[in-house]
């Protein structure tokens, strides 16, 4: 029996898993590859950071998700290289991989633009394992605040500063000033909970860059009204376990979370392939590599123009729309067909900001604000999230949250790497 060809896909996110569903009927073998067993919803990694919902309300088993699709192999394992002349995949501790065609979806990382030292006092978010760090550096500066009796000491662990204004900067800033105040301010008693002070900081003139002019308006506005201070216009210049340097002026604070940029997956550095200043892979209108027409790159790694002035940008639509065409590009390509260029299809940009509040943009011309567009927020998620039990519990928690202004996941655990030393035991 003559073997069929083998598609290896490496990341199991937005972009690997529709890449993978695209080749469901397909005369080929899948093998996906994740360092990780799960497939995370990103766009709410903030909301588990602020405690509203828990790690399994947004993250399902790869192996579940592809359990019914039989031409699909998932594999455990860290992806060390690729070797485009001998087309296979190399695993840390395992035996190469062979393919007949490649997609890579691997992603990208946060970005500290060449100061990759304030990692360790700013974490970004991107996986699981940074929102459950988010939550524990946020829970434990209310704790200590209960037990310092030093007043500039507890006015810097109630002082959390977010650096970046986009999508994920706007939402981390305006969720944190309802949480202190509706579900932490009754449970302390050495402190008022509800006197956290928020700093929003973006380098650029404005928040909310991608959005028009109006609309990032009407979101600063919001913030600002929720009590975050909101400082545009000015960059970060240090980042340290005292604070956060801007504009020449030290902003004392002990919880700093990172949302500024993104850094394309270093695996991009290993297909002898053409790459942008972020890193990217700079694909043909196919989404394959240059010169190797059996390598395509989906998702955030991969950089191609939506129209004259604008890249397709590195946001969940796009990269499940990336990964599906390049699932069927490869079975074309295997099948000795054409394949056929990449359209990227805009479905809108959209932001929350607190509790009803959020910007919605769709197209040039139609912009939904404040409560219209929060429901629509909540509806959109709720419909892309894997799987109806996850739909299910995130509904309820969401629910429980908006009746009760409370929080269901304000879990420390003891072992975790984000502890600070001299903390409470």
């Amino acid at each position: 029996m003559t073997a069929r060809p083998r598609v290896v896909i490496i990341g199991g996110g937005f972009a690997g898993l529709h890449a993978a569903r695209a080749l469901r009927r397909a005369p080929v073998d899948v093998v996906l590859i994740d360092r990780t067993n799960h497939h995370v919803f990103q766009p709410l990694l903030y909301q588990v950071a602020n405690t509203s919902l828990a790690p399994s309300d947004i993250a399902a088993p790869i192996r579940w998700i592809l359990r019914g699709q039989r031409n699909v192999t998932v594999l455990l394992g860290d992806v060390t290289g690729v070797d485009a002349a001998s087309h296979t995949v190399l695993v840390a501790g395992e035996a190469p991989v062979p393919y007949d065609a490649l997609i890579v979806a691997t992603g990208s990382r946060h970005a500290y633009f060449g100061h990759e030292e304030w990692e360790a006092h700013a974490p970004g978010l991107k996986t699981l394992a940074d929102a459950l760090d988010m939550r524990q550096r946020m829970l434990l500066a209310f704790e200590r605040a209960e037990w310092t009796s030093d007043e500039a000491e507890r006015r810097a662990l109630l002082t959390f500063v977010v650096v970046g204004g986009g999508p994920t900067g706007v939402e981390l800033a305006g969720t944190l000033p309802e949480f202190a105040r509706a579900a932490l301010r009754p449970d302390f008693r050495r402190f008022d909970a509800g006197a956290a002070r928020v700093v929003l900081i973006e380098g650029g003139p404005r928040l909310l860059a991608a959005f028009p002019e109006h609309v990032s308006a009407r979101a600063r506005r919001d913030l600002e009204r929720l009590g975050v201070e909101v400082r545009t216009g000015v960059a970060v210049s240090a980042v340290s376990a005292d604070g956060v340097t801007v504009a020449g002026e030290l902003l004392a604070a002990r919880t700093v979370f990172w949302a500024a940029g993104n850094a394309a997956s270093p695996i991009g550095r290993m297909l002898d392939a053409p790459m942008d200043r972020a890193g990217r892979v700079l694909v043909g209108p196919d989404l394959a590599v240059p010169g190797h027409p059996e390598i395509f790159v989906a998702g955030d790694l991969a950089a191609i123009r939506w129209d004259d002035t604008r890249w397709v940008p590195g946001v969940a639509p796009a990269a499940m729309q990336m990964g599906r065409h390049a699932g069927r590009n490869a079975a074309r390509q295997l099948q000795g067909a054409l394949t056929r260029a990449f359209r990227y299809v805009n479905k809108g940009e959209m932001a929350t900001i607190g509790r009803n509040r959020a910007v919605a943009v769709f197209g040039r011309r139609v912009a939904l604000t404040g409560r219209p567009a929060w429901f629509f927020w909540l509806f959109v998620h709720i419909m892309y999230l894997v799987g109806f039990r996850n739909r299910l519990s995130v509904l309820l928690q969401w629910g429980y949250a908006y009746l009760t202004f409370q929080r269901g996941v304000r879990l420390l655990t003891p072992h975790d790497p984000a502890r600070p030393a001299g903390g409470p035991a």
